[in-house]
């Protein structure tokens, strides 16, 4: 995709599918997101391909009653052919104990067309706050990979707290 107005509304699109699938805890249309070869940095973990990010997903939310998931306009940068975007994240948590959370995180994410539609082929969550809606929780420091069209490279570190909020390690 080169046309920037076509590429932000299938981002937009991709983007909505991906809140819809986290909502609905529907993990074949969350992997539908993703290309099959796609890589999800997250929390410590680097599942790769479409099955093991669906694997992974599921895993996540075994933990959770409810995630809604707010994602801002993306930065969209379309260079030499490859799409990227930084989009800045807000989630709404209700876990499976009745504990509830709210996290305010940043995703880069690189795009592929697949099968006719826009899907993730590479992202990387970065979380910046998590805890209470007033927040007075816990804020997490990451790299700055500048400005847009700034991006961190794809073994950019995500942040290691999978083991301490889903009590998933990395092994």
């Amino acid at each position: 995709m080169t046309d920037l107005t076509a590429t932000r509304l299938a981002i937009a699109d991709l983007h909505a599918r991906y809140t819809d699938a986290v909502w609905r805890m529907d993990f074949p249309a969350f992997g539908q997101c993703f290309t099959r070869d796609a890589v999800w940095r997250i929390g410590g973990l680097e599942p790769s391909g479409r099955d093991e990010i669906v694997a992974l997903f599921e895993r996540i939310m075994g933990r959770m009653r409810k995630v809604l998931i707010t994602l801002n306009t993306p930065i969209v940068d379309i260079s030499d052919g490859i799409v990227t975007a930084r989009t800045y994240v807000n989630e709404r948590v209700a876990w499976a104990d009745g504990k509830t959370n709210i996290s305010i995180g940043r995703y880069y994410e690189r795009f592929a067309e697949e099968e006719g539609r826009l899907r993730f082929a590479w992202r990387l969550f970065q979380l910046h706050y998590s805890g209470p809606p007033d927040l007075t929780g816990t804020y997490f420091d990451h790299e700055d990979y500048g400005g847009p069209p700034g991006m961190p490279g794809p073994d950019a570190p995500s942040g290691n707290f999978a083991a301490a909020k889903w009590g998933i390690s990395a092994a």
